[in-house]
């Protein structure tokens, strides 16, 4: 889902010739310098501090960004006001300022642009946050119909979800059972600079995929080669060019490339320990899983030890039953034999009393 605002962009259709000489206009003479420009850009767009420097030094480029990401024709926009401007060049102490850009479209709404190169994985959870605040800014007594609408647009340089990739996705709140739109009130909408290639041709008619090219151009001659397509990303490659040759915008774009290279040397490393952390889970539950093994296996020898000794015990009792079984025999076969004596011993001693009487 797009914007309620998007109607027809204001970029003029594209021409079929790469040829700078073919676009609107002729080059004024300070914009000669940049068009025999070549080799590596110092610092591209993806920098969030040259795409604030740009942005903010040149509101037509800000407007025409804004035209083809809302699909908004240049005369549905009448006015577009940075509220939080920066001093250019000037230090900033704390590297984690912020760079996101408050425009008021109209008076009527407020959109947040931010680049964001570096995955933090808090995004959803940071944009949601911006959106809403931007959204809570009526004063108090003011009704609630003055609120103005407040959009929030993020460039990443990754994909936020990976099971579902898009180039260019919009988000608002709508019934989860019949897609019924709630409120047009709050949009949160992300282009994926790393997925270009999914860009629909509705991404293209609006030429956003053009720009998400310039954002990520690390040539001048790439981006002479967008510069050609129409004015507004030839203002915004002569803006990048006229930034680039200030001293203290490269200067604090450095800074801002130091920053993000500390933080992703310390993403590495929380990557390598968490890395480290799981192999050594996995070592521990091997471990673990051994010793479960072994004890398992100690349990059936113990096991294995009883039925062998309770055999051992059965035959024994087996073995003295049958000792006891013939200890009886035979004490019964020397009492009969006994017996028997008697028997005889008496018998012979009645003949003999009988003889001798």
């Amino acid at each position: 889902m797009k914007s309620s605002l998007h109607t027809e962009t204001c970029h003029p259709a594209p021409s079929a010739s790469s040829d700078h000489q073919t676009m609107l206009g002729t080059p004024s003479l300070n914009s000669y310098e940049f068009w025999d420009a070549s080799g590596q850009i110092p610092y591209n767009m993806t920098n969030d501090y040259m795409f604030r420097a740009v942005l903010q030094s040149n509101n037509k480029v800000l407007r025409g960004l804004i035209c083809s990401l809302l699909h908004l024709s240049e005369q549905k926009v009448l006015s577009v006001e940075i509220i939080n401007p920066i001093i250019l060049g000037e230090a900033v102490t704390d590297k984690e300022f912020r760079l996101d850009i408050n425009v008021n479209l109209n008076n009527h709404t407020l959109i947040n642009l931010e680049m964001q190169i570096a995955n933090k994985l808090n995004w959803r959870e940071r944009s949601v946050m911006y959106l809403c605040r931007s959204f809570d800014h009526l004063s108090h007594g003011q009704n609630y119909s003055e609120a103005k609408s407040a959009i929030h647009i993020g460039f990443l340089d990754y994909t936020l979800f990976k099971e579902r990739p898009e180039f260019y996705a919009s988000y608002k709140l709508i019934n989860v059972k019949n897609h019924q739109k709630y409120s047009d009130n709050l949009t949160l909408n992300v282009v994926d600079l790393s997925r270009i290639d999914l860009a629909t041709e509705e991404d293209k008619h609006y030429h956003i995929h053009e720009w998400a090219l310039l954002f990520k151009s690390t040539t001048w001659e790439e981006i002479k080669m967008l510069a050609s397509k129409d004015e507004y990303l030839q203002e915004a490659s002569e803006t990048i060019f006229r930034m680039s040759a200030d001293d203290l915008v490269r200067k604090r774009c450095r800074d801002r490339e130091e920053y993000y290279q500390d933080l992703r040397n310390y993403e590495r490393k929380i990557e390598q320990d968490r890395l480290e952390h799981e192999q050594d889970i996995r070592n521990y539950e091997r471990k673990i899983e051994q010793d479960r093994l072994e004890h398992e296996q100690d349990i059936r020898n113990y096991e294995r030890k009883i039925e062998q000794n309770r055999l051992e015990h059965e035959q024994d009792i087996r073995g003295y039953e049958q000792q006891i079984e013939q200890d009886r025999l035979e004490h019964e076969q020397a009492i009969a034999e006994k017996d028997a004596l008697i028997r005889q011993l008496l018998a012979e001693n009645e003949a003999l009393k009988k003889r001798e009487t």
